[in-house]
């Protein structure tokens, strides 16, 4: 199980990439939700009025399930699977690559196409600031003030990042626990007597 993965927070700038009179304009954009997709390829319609095929690949979450490619009109494979290989090559996620093919005159064959959009596309990741996104779980912890120095002891000792805190004659503390420890971290607090601990959600 991934705790974390690399995206980025801001579009780049738009790279041009010219092979035998061929024009390719390529972007890549924070994406996490698929119904984003069509606002963006409206506007690169608008943009790149001349451009025949707007095609594309995005892959969001942290394993390897949640992903697609999109040849809009070129020969099959030889566009957006080119794209996500470069998406795949830098380990990213939450993010969409773009890139809009103005016609030549000359035609470049799958081969051709095939290195002409993979290039565009590691241009275009190339300019991307890249960030580290990590997945945490939110685990509650109740427990009596006498154990108070025990529960931020423990906290401090597995590096655990404090989101919330009451802090009374009861009290509950909710931290952010990488995901693959979840369990571990939970049955560990959870055997310390009188201390109570389970977990309601994930974040990043």
């Amino acid at each position: 199980m991934n705790d974390s993965y690399l995206t980025i927070t801001q579009s780049t700038p738009e790279i041009l990439y010219k092979e035998r009179g061929s024009k390719f304009y390529a972007t890549a954009y924070p994406f996490s939700k698929e119904s984003q997709l069509q606002e963006i390829i409206d506007h690169l319609r608008k943009t790149h009025q001349k451009a025949g095929h707007h095609c594309y690949a995005w892959k969001i979450g942290a394993d390897d399930n949640n992903y697609r490619s999109n040849d809009d009109g070129e020969p099959s494979h030889s566009a957006g699977d080119p794209i996500l290989s470069q998406i795949n090559a830098r380990e990213m996620s939450d993010i969409l690559v773009v890139v809009s093919r103005i016609f030549g005159g000359t035609k470049l064959g799958v081969g051709g196409l095939i290195q002409a959009y993979r290039e565009a596309a590691r241009q275009a990741l190339e300019q991307a600031r890249v960030v580290k996104r990590v997945i945490t779980v939110k685990v509650s912890i109740r427990f009596e003030y006498p154990q108070m120095s025990q529960v931020m002891r423990f906290i401090d000792e597995h590096n655990l990042t404090i989101a919330q805190q009451e802090l009374t004659t009861s009290c509950a503390v909710t931290v952010k626990v990488p995901q693959s420890k979840e369990s571990s971290i939970i049955d560990q607090l959870n055997a310390m007597y009188p201390i109570k601990a389970s977990s309601y959600g994930t974040s990043h």
